[in-house]
């Protein structure tokens, strides 16, 4: 048990570090956004590498932000349903939702990704 809560306050620590550092990542895709609109403007010309570089950035604050959000207990949910309900209601809707909605789709990625590192 020891181990696990070692190892789950890694997990923690990292994520948070990593989602403090995705700032960074999205100042960079908002500057490459505004330069390649200011050189579409000015020079009537655009960059599809500027476009790609864009949307990998925003994939990858998706993906490494997606941990954080989940720390920080900031994910999507209907605010308006969850604040009438129980803390106990919330926490078996979130475990209700991993089960059926997060890890189903987490095996699905693992699933059609293998071949592509095999």
């Amino acid at each position: 048990m020891n181990a696990a809560l070692t190892f789950s306050r890694l997990v923690d620590t990292v994520n948070d570090r990593i989602g403090k550092s995705l700032f960074w990542l999205v100042l960079l895709a908002v500057l490459i956004s505004a330069g390649n609109a200011i050189v579409r403007k000015v020079f009537n010309t655009s960059s599809n590498a500027l476009l790609e570089i864009q949307w990998y950035l925003f994939a990858a604050v998706f993906m490494l932000g997606a941990g954080y959000a989940f720390l920080k207990n900031a994910h999507v949910r209907i605010d308006f349903l969850s604040g009438r309900l129980s803390a106990k209601a919330r926490n078996w809707i979130d475990i209700v939702g991993i089960i059926v909605f997060l890890w189903p789709l987490c095996l699905l990625f693992i699933k059609l990704s293998w071949p592509l590192f095999a």
